[in-house]
């Protein structure tokens, strides 16, 4: 891999917002990693002498304070040092949410702060008391690491897309000129445009989307499609930008740089999921409004009883001090927003692109999946599912025959004969005088043989007998819909071949999944009741839909979901969309990278049914970590209030604002890693 694959050009990244603003989190809309590390750094070397001078630390570790003249002064600067310069932040964030009208978090911390600031200040200046610098200096020390802790985690989660961007080349290698006098420019990729044929070397990752024009390689898109395996790369094939070429040398044609890519339309595609409202969501936001306003109320009701209790002011102020900083709705504001930038993060690095939220929220109640039989179930195109011959006649040599024959048809048929035979890796013997029958079929002169290929109609033309183990292969595939090809010589038949729409081998595991998770599965096809009955029980399908005429699908949608069923719909987002849309949930399948979906709440990259069970698997996952998050966030605070308001002070328990601090700031950890176990997931 060379060197310049880790550099990054800024022009093939598309325009992104702030990775905590995508995670929906936006309550440090302007502030940044850099500036809450250092402000904590240097805080907590103004609090460090504070404490050493203070009762603080003596009090927890049993030794006597340092006695330095004017300690009382050094404590007041230093502490009016740490609230100025660490506790603005807070300060400055809560006008912005009394601005807004939504006071929160900010407010809260900066409430507290502002209080024990203003009460420290007067006791300096000579009302009677104990001042609280250094629990105030503590107090904003601990807030600054705690927030630092929680922005870093919220970045990580919305960050492992921006890394594939880092793959993108900074330069790439242009060619130009006539293929005689060939030239090859190394330029800036933000030079590209669609149209410019590059050379890609081995090891290079691929700069732009484009088409090969010549080469042969095999390319990693792990990072797009989640696919481990390399995908082969030939003439006309299309290649995406951000993948890393294999062992050949590939030149292929741009037609899309910087925005326009498949990478930059997929990472706009999961910002919009990110930002998107989710029910969840609302109900965090709503739970941690509510408990701000407790604790605001909290905060009053404890000062206004400690002061009619015969102790110091100083003491009052500490309780109304801790109440307000741990019943800050941090972990609570935290539980969503985290948890939804992890779960689209690891669905896009998998394949699965999460348009809607709230389809994505949706898919954990599915118990009915309505599947579109072409292209979805099965490959969209031909190919030979049997091949009968009598006895003494070898399948494969009969195939090959068939196969030379056809190999210049465009006919869908003939193309899905020569594919399958081309899979199989036989050698196709050369053809001479090809001739077309109308109506009838095809023939041609094979190694001195004059041989004839077609349907019913030939065979009645020449009037031959049916072996009767190719009778009987011909029933078995009228039976299933399948359609049959003869191989002929004028005077005998060599070969039956039955020819279907063949069903992708990753469909079968993709049903016994969605069986597994307790999902009925519902097939949905225009074709003739035997075709779709055919590949139903071969898939072991629930229902089957068939001769279902495109306009009508979302109707039959639309009747599953009055029997009360929640249903999912998978389809090609093209022909589809009308049920796509219908459906509880619309997924989108086989887009490629071709992301520009607009029916489908989830696209899925890769042509792979499986991935359907995938996303109702991490649908439930993210779900539990929601949940969890939520019960832990409002369970810590319905007991951390009445402690910190000092119930528990007749029994000798005591929280000091610096040990509220910890609890909130341990709170908020305690979220930020339980949605980051989300990426153990196994999807």
């Amino acid at each position: 891999m060379t060197d310049q694959m880790h550099h990054h050009h800024p022009s093939a990244e598309p325009a992104a917002h702030s990775s905590e603003t995508h995670a929906g989190h936006d309550k440090h809309a302007g502030h940044s990693i850099a500036m809450f590390r250092d402000r904590f750094w240097i805080s907590l070397l103004l609090t460090i002498p504070m404490l050493a001078l203070g009762h603080m630390l003596p009090g927890w570790l049993g030794y006597q304070p340092l006695h330095v003249t004017g300690a009382r002064w050094i404590s007041a600067l230093l502490g009016f040092a740490v609230f100025i310069y660490g506790g603005w932040v807070f300060v400055r964030g809560a006008w912005g949410e009394l601005k807004a009208r939504q006071p929160g978090m900010m407010t809260l911390i900066a409430l507290a702060i502002s209080v024990a600031f203003g009460f420290s200040l007067a006791v300096t200046l000579g009302f009677p008391g104990m001042p609280l610098w250094e629990e105030l200096a503590t107090l904003i020390t601990i807030m600054l690491l705690g927030h630092w802790i929680e922005m870093r985690s919220i970045a990580q989660a919305g960050s492992a897309l921006k890394e594939l961007t880092k793959l993108l080349p900074n330069t790439a290698f242009r060619v130009t000129g006539s293929d005689t006098e060939e030239r090859i420019n190394e330029v800036p990729v933000g030079e590209l445009k669609a149209g410019d044929v590059i050379l890609v070397r081995p090891g290079q990752a691929i700069p732009a989307d484009g088409t090969v024009q010549s080469g042969s390689s095999s390319v990693n898109e792990s990072m797009i499609t989640g696919e481990s395996s390399p995908v082969e790369k030939k003439p006309a094939g299309k290649v995406i930008a951000g993948t890393v070429n294999g062992e050949g040398s590939l030149r292929v044609e741009i037609t899309g740089t910087g925005d326009q890519t498949a990478l930059a339309r997929i990472m706009r595609m999961v910002e919009q999921a990110q930002t998107s409202r989710s029910r969840a969501q609302a109900l965090a936001d709503r739970a941690a409004a509510l408990l701000t306003y407790v604790a605001l109320g909290s905060g009053m009701v404890t000062l206004i009883v400690w002061l009619l209790l015969p102790v110091p002011v100083s003491y009052a102020v500490e309780r109304t001090v801790t109440v307000l900083v741990i019943a800050c709705p941090h972990a609570l504001g935290l539980a969503i927003p985290l948890v939804i930038a992890i779960s689209t993060t690891l669905g896009a690095r998998s394949g699965l692109l999460v348009r809607d939220r709230r389809g994505l929220e949706e898919a954990r109640l599915l118990n009915t999946v309505v599947f579109d039989k072409t292209g979805t179930l099965t490959r969209g195109e031909f190919g030979v599912v049997e091949v009968v011959v009598p006895p003494g006649m070898n399948p494969d040599v009969a195939l090959a025959l068939a196969a030379a024959v056809e190999k210049d048809s465009e006919h869908p048929i003939a193309k899905g004969i020569v594919r399958t035979a081309t899979e199989r890796h036989l050698s196709l013997p050369s053809v001479i005088r090809f001739a077309a029958l109308p109506g009838r079929g095809v023939e041609a002169t094979v190694e001195g043989r004059r041989v004839l290929l077609g349907g019913p109609a030939m065979l009645g033309s020449l009037q031959l007998e049916l072996p009767s183990e190719i009778r009987a292969a011909a029933e078995r595939a009228a039976g299933r819909g399948q359609a049959i090809i003869y191989l002929m010589e004028p005077e005998r038949v060599l070969a039956a071949i039955a020819v279907a729409d063949l069903v992708r081998p990753e469909s079968a595991a993709a049903i016994a999944q969605l069986h597994a998770q307790g999902v009925q599965v519902v097939m949905m096809t225009g074709d003739a009741r035997a075709v779709g009955q055919a590949v139903a029980t071969e898939l072991k399908i629930d229902e089957v839909y068939a001769e279902v005429l495109p306009e009508d699908k979302a109707g039959k949608i639309q009747a599953l979901k009055a029997e009360g069923r929640k249903v999912a719909m998978v389809g090609d987002g093209v022909n589809d969309a009308p049920a796509l849309l219908t459906a509880d949930v619309g997924i989108a399948i086989g887009a490629g990278t071709d992301v520009a979906v607009e029916a489908g709440d989830v696209v899925l990259v890769r042509n792979d049914p499986r991935d359907v069970p995938r996303i109702i698997a991490l649908s439930r996952a993210s779900y539990r970590k929601m949940i969890q998050n939520l019960w832990w966030a409002a369970g810590y605070n319905v007991l951390a209030i009445p402690l910190a308001a000092g119930v528990l002070v007749p029994w000798g328990i005591v929280l000091s604002p610096a040990v509220g601090a910890v609890l909130m700031s341990l709170s908020t950890v305690v979220v930020a890693v339980n949605a980051q176990l989300l990426r153990r997931t196994r999807l």
